[in-house]
């Protein structure tokens, strides 16, 4: 982790030298990172910056209300634009990621583009593919590693409707509305200070947590009634959800998001697994509770990773062959996730 007055210098020289900014979000984009992009957008836009963004593939719908996401460029929507805008950037800044093959199909052309490049992010062990990386694990969130950069850069607080909006996202979505995450003392005072800016947290809250449609509440109905598993012997649960039941209830973006959470509820259940089947591949979701390291689990196994109790990853192969594995190996952690507190 840089030093934040080191940082804060030298992201502000970048800045200053660059009249060609392109903010890029990972693929698969969540609410912290088109929180965050849109912030930073939002920040330097008002400072009369020439502002461009984009991300690798289309934004989840519970999203799309925010200010500004219209001006998002997706990569595989519109490659020849977006290929042009990364030709064009005099300085990238990366959000939300630190591996390169977050950057989906615009992997190589981020890469292998010349100029400066950032890092902004809060997630374990960053690769080294950026010029700057401003990294911080501490943080519930990289909104709310933004909010401090641009709170620095600003000499005081960025006073802005659409930023405190984005911000404000970007933290409850990646804490679960608080539920989960490292969120601090000092969480709660950023979010306090946004609220004191007038946004209308009803109004966020019900946009992004309860705007879904009829078909997502029955596709939750089935994958609690039909397709969960506990395995009371390892204080686990799983959800299984094939590409005919997604299909069956008219499944778009976003629609199973959150449900992995859901068998957290269930008393002694400390782990909890979300397997999504998709045409050549299998998602994975993973939570938990007290200090069972998802993120190690999912790295070892899943070729992921991510947060101590909320991690992601991904396997090649079927989704009766993806269970069967994770059976196994779930066997090998069963004393671990017996004694987890």
């Amino acid at each position: 982790m840089t030093e934040p007055a080191k940082y804060t210098k030298e992201f502000s020289e970048l800045l200053e030298s660059s009249d060609n900014i392109l903010l890029i979000s990972h693929i698969n984009p969540d609410g912290d990172a088109i929180g965050s992009q849109l912030a930073l957008y939002h920040f330097l836009s008002s400072r009369g910056k020439k502002v461009e963004m984009m991300c690798p593939n289309n934004l989840q719908e519970f999203l799309k209300w925010m200010d500004g996401s219209d001006r998002i460029n997706v990569f595989i929507r519109k490659r020849k634009k977006c290929i042009q805008l990364i030709k064009d950037a005099r300085l990238i800044v990366m959000l939300d990621f630190n591996h390169p093959n977050r950057l989906g199909e615009a992997e190589s052309f981020v890469t292998s583009s010349r100029v400066p490049k950032v890092i902004i992010d809060h997630h374990l062990e960053p690769i080294d593919f950026a010029d700057l990386i401003i990294s911080d694990p501490s943080r519930c969130s990289t909104a709310e590693l933004v909010h401090e950069i641009v709170t620095r850069l600003n000499d005081g607080p960025f006073r802005d409707h659409s930023y405190s909006e984005s911000i404000y996202v970007g933290i409850i979505t990646d804490t679960g509305n608080f539920e989960h995450g490292s969120y601090t003392g000092n969480t709660m005072r950023v979010v306090a200070d946004l609220l004191d800016t007038g946004i209308d947290r009803s109004k966020v809250l019900n946009t992004v947590y309860n705007n879904f449609s009829a078909d997502r509440m029955r596709l939750m109905g089935l994958a609690l009634n039909q397709r969960m598993t506990i395995l009371e012997e390892y204080r686990t649960a799983y959800i299984c959800l094939t590409k005919q039941d997604l299909a069956d209830f008219n499944h778009v973006k976003g629609d199973t998001e959150g449900f992995v959470n859901l068998p957290l509820s269930i008393k002694d259940i400390v782990f909890s697994v979300l397997f999504i089947e998709k045409d050549n591949y299998v998602k994975l979701s993973f939570r938990s509770k007290g200090n069972f390291p998802v993120n190690d689990f999912a790295s070892k196994y899943f070729s992921g990773g991510g947060h101590l109790n909320a991690s992601g990853g991904e396997r090649y192969d079927s989704l009766e062959n993806t269970v069967g594995f994770f059976l196994e190996v779930l066997k090998e952690n069963g004393d671990m996730l017996k004694k987890a507190e």
